[in-house]
């Protein structure tokens, strides 16, 4: 059997590597010139980082033995400390109840408690957005400082125009009080993504499982095609036949999978109805601009990231490399950071230079007070357009029928972020390239579209140190 895979992101990549494990011949397409897509490592300064913060956390069995398969002994287990910078205070995420009264303040935090109350006698009626989600749960005072300004830097619309999905998905059955048994009990039994306090975390960098996928395809005389971006999927009488290279060149195959950003695969597929196109056309990517700065200092802060909550500020999340694991440093004595921005398309941010950039992110830095005076030498840009699927409200009526009408064409995978519009982790990733694999060379009938972060997991794990837990 011969497949094409467009995109070596984590999905992508994880479909490739089973897909030749189980036999097939493989052609494993990718624009750029590296594979992990958004969980890929780079090098920079002597040093190694993400593109952002990217732990792996996942409690399915089938998705934790493949990323161990990869990961063999190179990794460790990271206690993870990711804090809300607001009014230059830091606030444990999820709240804890003494942290939150003394950096607020007896007034504030008499105000957010009676709040809280407020939506237990009369709550605020859910109209499906992700603001009146999480006021039902926190009360709207809470609502406002902590998760308002991050979500809107994010999204670039308002928490009002934002689906309840994107909460549904990402906070689930998280609440105040959740939050405050999890402080109460210090987390024993504790299931909650949100509220995992380790991570397993490879010594190379989280692209590290993705480069020895893409090194175990190509030992094995399959291909891994950087810098190949692909134009289109060719079908014929419904069902998917080839892929055309920018290139121009045309290759035909028995399988496509694709993780290419859906606006993209559908506006260029041929037979697509026009209706469909429309709804295509409505969905809408944010992109992310990455600004690294070398900071001639140790020791700055002890977070992996902090999310960034301050109005005055631009950025919305800062990564600090340092304190992921030594690896990634070794013998320097300087830190990385990276300053997270977002924007769309049309923003005039997406267009500034990198010099400008970089002088922005050297200023916030230095105005939250958390380098002191150290100094920053360089800097280094890193653009990712299309990174997040927008939840805007409305967006599962366009999208249902762009999914039912690629799930219509034979021969055809949608997986990934991009490819189905799922604001996924890595593990959601890896599950979709796990199950379309499945479905391709023992023909199972794995729903991909059922895969988002409110999947059921048919057995349950963790990753330790020693090596796989179950139950």
């Amino acid at each position: 059997m011969k497949v094409a895979v467009i995109g070596a992101g984590p999905a992508g990549v994880t479909a490739a590597y089973l897909l030749v494990k189980g036999g097939a011949q493989v052609d494993l397409y990718e624009a750029s010139g590296d594979v992990g897509g958004l969980a890929r490592s780079i090098n920079l300064w002597n040093q190694r980082v993400d593109l952002g913060p990217h732990r792996f956390f996942s409690s399915d069995t089938r998705v934790n033995e493949l990323w161990l398969e990869l990961a063999r002994q190179d990794f460790e287990m990271v206690d993870r400390l990711t804090r809300i910078f607001y009014k230059n205070k830091f606030f444990f995420y999820p709240l804890k109840p003494f942290n939150a009264l003394f950096n607020l303040g007896p007034i504030e935090s008499v105000l957010c408690f009676l709040s809280y109350l407020k939506e237990k006698v009369k709550p605020t009626p859910d109209d499906g957005s992700f603001e009146t989600w999480v006021t039902g749960r926190f009360g709207k005072k809470l609502f406002s400082i902590f998760f308002k300004t991050y979500s809107e830097k994010l999204w670039g619309i308002s928490c009002k125009d934002l689906d309840a999905e994107f909460a549904a998905q990402r906070i689930k059955k998280l609440s105040l009080w959740e939050a405050v048994k999890n402080a109460l009990f210090g987390g024993r039994g504790n299931k909650h993504k949100t509220l995992v306090d380790q991570f397993a975390y490879p010594s190379g960098g989280t692209g590290m499982i993705y480069e020895r996928m893409a090194d175990f395809i190509r030992s094995k005389g399959s291909n891994v095609m950087l810098k190949t971006p692909v134009q289109r999927v060719i079908t014929e009488n419904g069902k998917a036949t080839a892929i055309e290279t920018e290139g121009g060149r045309t290759e035909k195959y028995d399988h496509v999978v694709s993780s290419m950003p859906i606006t993209l695969l559908v506006s260029r597929l041929p037979e697509v109805p026009e209706p469909i196109k429309e709804f295509s056309k409505k969905l809408k990517f944010r992109n992310t601009v990455l600004v690294y700065v070398e900071v001639k200092a140790k020791d700055l802060f002890p977070d992996n990231w902090l999310y960034v909550h301050s109005d005055n500020l631009l950025m919305g999340r800062l990564t600090n490399f340092r304190n992921w694991v030594p690896e990634l440093y070794g013998k320097e004595e300087s830190t990385i950071m990276v300053l997270e921005y977002w924007c769309y398309d049309e923003d005039a941010f997406w267009t500034r230079t990198d010099e400008d950039l970089i002088e922005l992110a050297k200023k916030e830095l230095k105005s939250t007070g958390l380098i002191g005076n150290a100094e920053m030498p360089r800097g280094h840009v890193h653009r990712i357009h299309r990174c997040y699927p927008v939840y805007d409200r409305g967006y599962k009526e366009r999208l249902k029928p762009v999914e039912d009408y690629l799930s219509s064409v034979g021969n055809l995978s949608v997986i990934g972020r991009y490819g189905a519009f799922k604001y996924n982790n890595q593990d959601h990733s890896i599950l979709m390239g796990i199950l379309a694999s499945e479905n391709i060379l023992h023909g199972k009938n794995n729903n991909l579209w059922d895969i988002n972060t409110d999947y059921e997991y048919q057995e349950s794990s963790k990753i330790t140190k020693t090596g796989l837990v179950k139950g």
